[in-house]
């Protein structure tokens, strides 16, 4: 299909966006952007969350580990262990942090630092929220405009540069004025389609293979695609680190997170957000499952007379595949032109969700947490919101660095980098909360507690590197966020004091 012509559908999806966010940002307000007035449907919330949650990376990235190695074997299934992890880190959201989001009214959840603590944990804990979701939304965007910059904008000469600097305008338009209250609503459309790309490839393979569910189950086992649990206790892909750290990363990047968090307490009340979160956490075991069975349909139909395993490369026309290639160059080019659109339109729709709700979260958080916008008497209605607009268009161009920055690392798997990422940047804010939820102590108003915050990623960064060697081959994986939030407790339990504050959970 026209490279041209494909591109057209990303134009007219955008535009549609244009006309949502229209609609649902007239007569907004600054309560609007940052949590839609408290009045967001729940369901509405728990389905659109799919997509943020997902995003391009699980689109593109998921379905690619299935056939990638980890030694001398696949890695199959074994991302349902972290998903597992997940499951389970959602109920603990739900019943421990939301009840206390709800009880404190916030709408910065880091306002609770404030509160328990004081003035300086609470900017340390937003500091954190700021460079991890920079970090983690520009991974996920980037992984995404590179898909569509290789299959489609190098064919007609556009530059990467100007495909990210677009598409980050189109984001900006409809973000601008309404924020939580019309990605809501984005987000919704944004994961129909997104779920509609999935499920029709999936249909699709199926039925080119001549396969019913069963029978390409029987025919990934054949080949060793459907192994989910690891074993082998030294290696990061063990069992019970992935099922460990995937729920601390949902406590972590949902629960700690104020993106995340903003749409939950957007809701008109706690019960209805419960139900939100343990919905939502029972439809992502299923979504996660099946872009898993999409990979390994893929590698199944890229064997079927298209390619070949040497050694551990799936060549096709030469090209080595494995990993976030494999799922865009099968769709684009070995699939028929309806599918290769409705890719797409999919593909597209997992980039937005990951993008429009870190850049309204992180203008929250910037102008509440930091520059404390909310709270200032000095300034009116009309000037808040210019000052807001103006940390939103900032956002906006620390994007476009970050982006260009993932350019030049060019990884083959980013869902693995993220994950890495993940477990130094959130670390600090779950030792921050933990320290909060689960002890009695008072922290002293000092810049150390910052430094905690620093200084254990640092330490789990060395750590990481050397456990191998110092540990008799062990290797340290996904539970580095689990090690990084224990270092930063039990740096804030030594400069605490044992005196009880106002406020216990």
């Amino acid at each position: 299909m026209s490279p041209l012509l494909l591109f057209s559908f990303v134009i007219g999806y955008f535009l549609v966006l244009l006309m949502v966010a229209y609609f649902t940002s007239r007569h907004s307000n600054n309560d609007s952007f940052y949590i839609g007035n408290r009045n967001s449907n729940w369901m509405l919330v728990a389905f659109g969350m799919i997509g943020t949650s997902l995003s391009g990376v699980t689109f593109v990235s998921v379905p690619g580990t299935v056939g990638d190695f980890v030694g001398e074997l696949p890695k199959a299934f074994g991302y349902f262990q972290v998903v597992i992890g997940y499951w389970l880190g959602y109920f603990a959201v739900a019943f421990i942090l939301l009840p206390l989001y709800y009880r404190l009214q916030l709408t910065s959840i880091y306002n609770y630092l404030q509160t328990r603590f004081n003035n300086i944990a609470y900017k340390t804990g937003a500091l954190f929220f700021i460079i991890s979701r920079t970090v983690g939304a520009t991974a996920r965007l980037y992984l995404v405009i590179n898909v569509l910059q290789i299959f489609i904008l190098d064919r007609i000469g556009i530059p990467f540069f100007f495909t990210a600097l677009v598409i980050l305008i189109m984001i900006l338009l409809y973000t601008f004025e309404g924020g939580v209250k019309t990605i809501v609503y984005t987000d919704t459309l944004q994961t129909t389609f997104m779920l509609l790309g999935l499920i029709v490839c999936v249909i699709f393979i199926m039925q080119n293979l001549g396969f019913s569910f069963s029978s390409s189950m029987h025919a990934l086992h054949e080949r060793g695609l459907t192994r989910m649990f690891n074993t082998d206790i030294h290696s990061k892909g063990f069992f019970l680190k992935q099922i460990l750290g995937g729920m601390f990363i949902t406590i972590a990047m949902t629960g700690l997170d104020q993106e995340m968090m903003q749409k939950n307490i957007s809701v008109k009340n706690l019960k209805d957000s419960q139900k939100n979160m343990v919905v939502f956490s029972f439809i992502l075991l299923a979504v996660n499952f099946l872009f898993l069975l999409l990979g390994g349909l893929l590698y199944l139909y890229a064997l079927d007379g298209h390619a070949i395993y040497s050694g551990h490369q799936l060549l096709l026309n030469g090209k080595n595949v494995i990993g976030d290639d494999l799922f865009p160059t099968i769709a684009l080019n070995y699939l028929p032109s309806a599918v290769s659109v409705i890719f797409i339109i999919g593909l597209v729709s997992a980039l937005f969700p990951s993008a429009d709700g870190a850049l309204t979260a992180l203008t929250s958080s910037f102008c509440i947490d930091i520059l404390g916008l909310k709270a200032r008497e000095d300034l009116n209605e009309r000037q808040k919101r210019k000052r807001r607009m103006t940390v939103h268009f900032c956002f906006t161009l620390l994007f476009l660095l970050m982006i260009m920055m993932f350019k030049l690392i060019n990884s083959k798997s980013i869902i693995n980098n993220i994950l890495d990422l993940a477990g130094y940047t959130y670390g600090p804010l779950l030792g921050l909360f933990s320290f909060g939820v689960f002890t009695k102590r008072k922290l002293p108003e000092t810049w150390m507690i910052t430094a905690i915050g620093i200084l254990s990623p640092v330490f789990c960064y060395i750590l990481s590197n050397h456990a191998a060697s110092w540990f008799g081959g062990y290797q340290i994986g996904i539970e580095l966020l689990l090690l990084n939030g224990a270092f930063t407790f039990w740096g804030l339990w030594m400069i605490s004091k044992k005196e009880l504050p106002a406020l216990t959970t």
